[in-house]
């Protein structure tokens, strides 16, 4: 099973795919419906155990446990407690 943090290394470093058309869905306490979303062009590092994004006025730390979903260029293509073969299909 692919976890969340190998499929954005994978984005990240394959020149195949485009970063800027990552989109991560994460828990963010607070934050209407308790979720939130960061494009790829403002993930300023992806750290063995966050991703460090760019908030504005300071870098905010995602640990990975809390990413819900990844898209690229709009498809899902990792999910939250998905199978190994259920990518894709949410």
């Amino acid at each position: 099973m692919r976890t969340s943090r190998r499929l954005l290394l994978r984005f990240y470093h394959d020149p195949g795919y485009d970063f800027s058309q990552v989109e991560v869905e994460y828990v963010d306490r607070g934050a209407p419906g308790d979720r939130s979303r960061v494009q790829g062009d403002r993930v300023v590092a992806l750290d063995a155990q966050y991703l460090e994004v760019d908030a504005g006025t300071h870098a905010a730390c995602i640990p990975y446990h809390r990413v819900r979903r990844i898209r690229y260029e709009g498809e899902t293509m990792w999910q939250h407690g998905d199978r190994p073969g259920d990518a894709g299909k949410a």
